[in-house]
Formats: C-alpha cells, structure tokens, sequence
C-alpha cells in the first residue's frame, strides 16, 4: 500500500531526536518544538500490525485536533498547529510515564479481569453484579505505566505510582482533575453525536515551564471506546453485544484469528481487502465522533507532502 505513511526519517532543521511510539513519531526541533507524525500504523494488544492503514492516520490526527479545541478552556493542551493533515506541532513537554485510563461503563479490559473474578481494578473497587458493558455507578480511574515500543501497558494503582515515585502526590491530583473533567465534557460531546463515550485514555506532560498540559491523542477511536446510544439499553438488557465505535473490531477479528499478543502467536495476514474495510470503518468512526464529513488528503506521495508542509511551518 503505497498510499500510506508507515515510517518516517526527515530530517527537519533544527532536529535533536526522534521518538517513535506504536503509531507516532515524534521529533525534537531545538528542544522547543515537537513535530509529531501521526503514521497509518495500527497497534492491537501492544504490537504493531504488519500493514498501514489508509488515511489512518490523518484521521486520529484531525480528530484529536478538534478535541483538543474543545476542551482547551478546561484543560490546557500542548498544541500550537497543525500544518499537514498527519501533523500536530506542539510545545516540548516532559511527558508523565502513566497513561490516566478512566472507565464509564465496565467493558474491554475492565470487563475480561471482571470476568476473571477479580473486582479490584488498579486498585479500584468493582461492584458485584455487573454485566459486561453496565454502566459504573461513578466514572473509575485505572491508570497503566507507559510502555515502550514491544513491550505491554501495566495497570497500576494511584498508590503503587505515589510509592514509587513515578509522579508526585502534587501532579497526581492535577492529572486526576483533568482526567475527569476531560472524560465529563467528552461524554458531552458524544452524547450530542449520539455516541456514549465509554472509557478512553490521556496523556500529560509538563512544559519547561512546569504546567501540566493534555499531549498526544484524546478522544480518538484509537484512545476511546464508543458505543451507539440508541439501542443501549435494550441491549443491555437483552443480553446483546454493544455497536461499538473503537479498534475493538480489529481486537475482535484478531482474537478469532487467534491473536492476542501473546508470546508464540503470530500476527494472521491481513489481505488488501481486510485492510480496505477497517479503512472505511475508520473514516466511519471520523464522521459520527466529529459529525464532519472526512476529506481525504492528498496519498500521491505521503511522505513529500508532510515533509513540504513541516518545513514551510517551520521556516
């Protein structure tokens, strides 16, 4: 698939580093600036999928843009432009090694440790007699340390990152506010698309200048789960599956490929066609979070594009 961006190497003026996460790539532009590409690479279970994903890409990077614009006066966020569909420019920030999950409705990993038996989740407490995809009594918090490229997220407890020192008690409290208040007025927002926000995840770091600032994505079909609001409840209770919005699909189909990220599996083949139609539900996933139609960029040459663009911000 010539039209999608899988790796990059520019070299922009001003580099010092570059950091390639599981589906972004970050550059350090004179310990000032990052340039962060958003690549078509897709993540499942913490491995990286062989194949790219058409306008994927542009997708989590528009839609993370326009999230960010509309809770900036809740939260301050480390944008500063975005001058190519794939490309999100923002201040340098020292990122905080968790990943603040929070959790509406007990489903995906919430619900499989449920399933389990357990009831303590990063040490949070559980109510017995849930089903899968109930509604918490109160939104939870189930933070996971950031992992490297390869390797897993783990669930930890707010205890267990305040003991070791990974953030202090002073940061934490600010993460948790945010976190909350990001989850409350993202719930707003797809309600008013007719989407429930189910759980998802942020990022933060701190500017040089020590504010805590939202990084990296919010609220995409990457970070988020949605579930359609008409028809929840009946099928709730009527036992059904959820219509879900969310990579939970490609999880799915994985899982009955068996695959799940475990040690000996290997990742199945994913034909052309395969990959043509978890395209198509992305660009779906686009157009109900956002309510916009999606425009497709420019594919020709991915790589030329991004590169023409960055150097005239940067310039």
């Amino acid at each position: 698939m010539s039209n999608t961006i899988i790796d990059t190497n520019f070299n922009f003026p001003g580099k010092k580093s570059v950091y390639k996460g599981k589906v972004r790539e970050v550059y350090n532009i004179d310990d000032k600036q990052l340039v962060m590409v958003a690549t078509d690479r897709l993540s499942a279970f913490d491995v990286v999928m062989p194949k790219g994903i058409p306008y994927k890409g542009q997708i989590l990077n528009q839609i993370a843009t326009k999230m960010m614009a509309a809770t900036q006066d809740l939260v301050p966020n480390w944008l500063l432009a975005t001058p190519d569909p794939n490309v999100a420019v923002g201040h340098l920030c020292e990122p905080f090694k968790v990943e603040m999950v929070i959790r509406g409705y007990m489903s995906g990993h919430a619900a499989r440790e449920y399933k389990a038996g357990k009831r303590i989740l990063c040490g949070v407490y559980m109510p017995e007699g849930l089903k899968e995809n109930d509604k918490f009594p109160e939104p939870i918090i189930t933070p996971a340390t950031k992992a490297e490229m390869g390797d897993h997220d783990e669930d930890i407890s707010r205890e267990d990152i305040l003991k070791r020192g990974i953030v202090s008690e002073e940061d934490y409290l600010v993460l948790e506010d945010y976190t909350r208040k990001l989850f409350q007025r993202g719930s707003e927002i797809a309600a008013s698309r007719g989407l429930i926000l189910v759980d998802t995840k942020y990022e933060f770091g701190k500017t040089k200048d020590g504010q805590i600032v939202l990084i990296d994505e919010i609220h995409t079909p990457d970070s988020s789960r949605y579930f359609y609001a008409d028809g929840y409840q009946k099928r709730q209770d009527s036992g059904e599956a959820q219509k879900q919005l969310s990579k939970e699909f490609v999880r799915q189909w994985l899982i009955a490929n068996n695959f799940q990220g475990l040690e000996g599996q290997t990742v199945p083949a994913m034909s052309d066609e395969y990959i043509e139609t978890v395209s198509e539900r992305y660009i779906e996933l686009y157009e109900n979070i956002t309510g916009e139609t999606f425009i497709k960029g420019d594919v020709s040459n991915i790589q030329e594009r991004i590169e023409a663009n960055v150097l005239a911000y940067l310039k």
